[in-house]
């Protein structure tokens, strides 16, 4: 039995653990923040390659029961035109379709699981070190306690303390010209079918809306900005200043943003993006990097979760068949490294259709139109949404 210390409590290292629990290992987590999520974050979309690779982990429905179907999504401009709408990356064999759920939530369902399945979680751990021989490894923490174990697993996000432990010369996440906000409005009556993802490229701004299966409008909005926002800029960007900034950018649409926008009550902060085109050392010795930690992709895949379960599953069968630690940590980036730089290379081009300007809108939205006139032949996201992995199936180091 290998004992492996996770650093990360969000979706990535919570899938690792109990991916790594079904393996018949000894995984230990530990989170930096004192308590767990509530409350915190935004929403996302769970895409169906996610739900397949949960499946054999039992997690699947555990997951679904947080959120709600969201079988499609509908492209259309700011003039009001709907292009058209195709399945948000199909449907599993059993029915199951891509799910929307807030991201909070997604982190107490899969925290009372772990916890259920007897796992592990300490809180107000935040790594400030670690060191390795050629058996075990050492976390120290900033409490001044720390943990030992077989192997060191780093699912700490896009500012990942192990990514540097392991490589100090790492580079530094890229910044995608875009921000990030978003909210729930309440009390309007929209036509649109619940679940149904409705992406304007707009005018101004790309704008996001889904109704909920209670009612409840689901949006988001990435303004763009050409320079990355500092820490002052983006508090001052906030609260009704950030509502004006929208309602502005909005205002030459013919869609219910306007309404959405001033039904919201509170405005997410907005947050810039980020990805990493490639990060060269995943893993040294007994320590290795997973989730966004080692790839992180702009929200415009709609695969960062995937990508991180994805991660999850991969890393716990190759610690469950190749006996080797440091062979198995080989492996697994052998098999993630391809499809994930894959994955964000999309995502950025699929974030630059939202950078543009007055005139490079008309060119877009020209080249849109003609693109959606008539159906694929074959979508170019498939080979996101088509990945299987067979947990049954074993590894070869």
């Amino acid at each position: 039995m290998t004992r492996a210390l996770i650093i990360g409590g969000g979706v990535a290292g919570t899938i690792t653990a109990i991916a790594l629990h079904e393996a018949g290992h000894e995984p230990l987590l530990f989170e930096r923040y004192d308590r767990s999520a509530e409350g915190v974050g935004a929403f996302l979309t769970l895409a169906v390659n996610g739900l397949d690779a949960l499946l054999p982990l039992g997690l699947k429905d555990v997951v679904r029961s947080a959120g709600f179907d969201s079988p499609r999504m509908s492209i259309g401009l700011g003039n009001g035109t709907r292009l058209t709408e195709f399945p948000l990356g199909g449907t599993l064999p059993d029915g199951t379709v891509s799910q929307t759920v807030l991201r909070s939530d997604l982190y107490i369902a899969l925290r009372d699981e772990a916890a259920r399945r007897g796992i592990h979680v300490g809180y107000g751990n935040r790594l400030i070190g670690a060191s390795q021989t050629n058996t075990h490894v050492r976390a120290d923490f900033a409490d001044g306690s720390h943990a030992e174990g077989d192997l060191l697993i780093g699912a700490d996000g896009l500012r990942s303390r192990v990514r540097t432990i392991i490589d100090p010369d790492a580079p530094s996440p890229r910044y995608v010209p875009l921000l990030n906000t978003g909210g729930f409005a309440e009390g309007l009556d929209l036509p649109d079918e619940p679940g149904v993802l409705n992406m304007v490229f707009g005018k101004r701004v790309f704008f996001c809306h889904v109704v909920s299966t209670d009612g409840r409008v689901w949006w988001f909005a990435n303004p763009a900005r050409k320079t990355e926002p500092t820490a002052a800029e983006l508090a001052g960007l906030a609260g009704e200043k950030l509502r004006a900034e929208l309602l502005h950018l909005v205002a030459r649409d013919r869609t219910p943003a306007t309404e959405i926008i001033r039904a919201t009550r509170e405005i997410y902060p907005a947050w810039p993006t980020y990805d990493f085109p490639t990060v060269p050392v995943w893993h040294r010795g007994r320590m290795v990097i997973i989730g966004d930690a080692a790839h992180a992709t702009s929200p415009a895949a709609g695969q960062g979760a995937s990508m991180a379960i994805e991660d999850a599953v991969t890393l716990g069968k190759c610690l469950r068949d190749v006996p080797d630690v440091e062979r198995a940590l080989t492996t697994y980036e052998s098999l993630r490294r391809e499809r994930v730089e894959a994955v964000v290379a999309a995502g950025k081009r699929n974030g630059d259709t939202k950078v543009i300007g007055p005139v490079g809108r008309v060119v877009r939205d020209f080249f849109i139109k003609r693109a959606f006139s008539k159906p694929f032949d074959e979508d170019p996201n498939a080979f996101m949404w088509n990945h299987h992995i067979d947990w049954d199936e074993k590894v070869a180091a």
